[in-house]
């Protein structure tokens, strides 16, 4: 996957269009104490109002809206050839 599309500048230009860097603002980056998922809010104000948008950094380094899916335990069993 080229880079231009993992950025975080490429997902949130693909929402809301082209804006210029005074009208956003980073409120606030978070990481889960558990795993190491990272959330990211930005704030786009326009006269119409703010609007805040929640991003998640998945494991292969892409932005999304959604966050990455929890990894679960998990049972197999093993079969043997014979």
């Amino acid at each position: 996957m080229a880079a231009g599309i993992t950025s975080l500048r490429f997902q949130v230009e693909r929402l809301v269009g082209s804006t210029r860097d005074d009208t956003m603002r980073v409120r606030f980056i978070e990481r889960a104490r558990i795993g190491s998922t990272r959330r990211l809010c930005l704030r786009i104000d326009w006269p119409q109002g703010s609007l805040p948008l929640f991003f998640f950094l998945h494991a292969d380094g892409t932005w999304h809206l959604f966050p990455p899916e929890q990894s679960r335990p998990e049972m197999g069993v093993i079969h043997k050839a014979t």
